[in-house]
């Protein structure tokens, strides 16, 4: 199982997954989202699927203002199997809830055009 953490940065919280510093957990924690996204696209060229590579890195374009972005790596993670992630407080939640909580965070898109 992999591990994540839940953590809140301010109103629009993204739950970023915790593993190790490759994943950008840490610099998320501490409000360096430059860093945290240099972390996370290296160790996403060596393993793009991994699901808390993608939830951290739509975590960080979520507090970057990137929601259209946010958004598409959050459908895909809900695209590939869920895989179970073990909270430190002891739980366990599946990749898809983390994403499906991800996408409750986003702002809401207009889908009405003229």
């Amino acid at each position: 199982m992999r591990i994540i953490a839940v953590l809140a940065l301010g109103l629009a919280a993204a739950t970023p997954a915790f593993a190790a510093e490759r994943t950008g957990f840490h610099a998320i924690a501490a409000g360096n989202f430059p860093m945290a996204e240099r972390q996370i696209n290296a160790a996403m060229r060596a393993a793009p699927e991994r699901p808390e590579l993608m939830l951290n890195l739509a975590a960080v374009y979520l507090q970057t203002g990137r929601a259209v972005e946010a958004r598409r790596l959050y459908a895909a993670v809900l695209d590939r199997p869920a895989v179970a992630m073990d909270m430190p407080s002891g739980a366990v939640i599946s990749s898809h809830d983390v994403a499906q909580r991800g996408l409750q965070r986003l702002p809401n898109q207009d889908v009405a055009s003229r």
